[in-house]
């Protein structure tokens, strides 16, 4: 694969990075390093978690890629 005309492959990433930039990097004035990896992992984790998205029919990420995942069995 040359990546040609691959466009496709890309969209949903660079939509992703675009909405962290607009949304939370560029907001924010981050004090340390620690603090923008804290804000940005929290960032990640509510664009998964909690807002539905209309491409998923209103669901969030994480809700449609782990409905259909068998459960881990837990240590004894």
């Amino acid at each position: 694969m040359d990546g040609t005309r691959r466009w496709r492959d890309n969209v949903f990433v660079e939509r992703l990075w675009r909405s962290l930039k607009y949304k939370e990097a560029s907001l924010y004035a981050y004090e340390t390093v620690h603090e923008a990896q804290e804000r940005l992992a929290w960032y990640l984790t509510f664009h998964n978690q909690i807002p539905p998205h209309c491409a998923l029919d209103e669901h969030a990420p994480d809700r449609v890629c782990w409905k259909n995942q068998p459960a881990c069995p837990t240590a004894a």
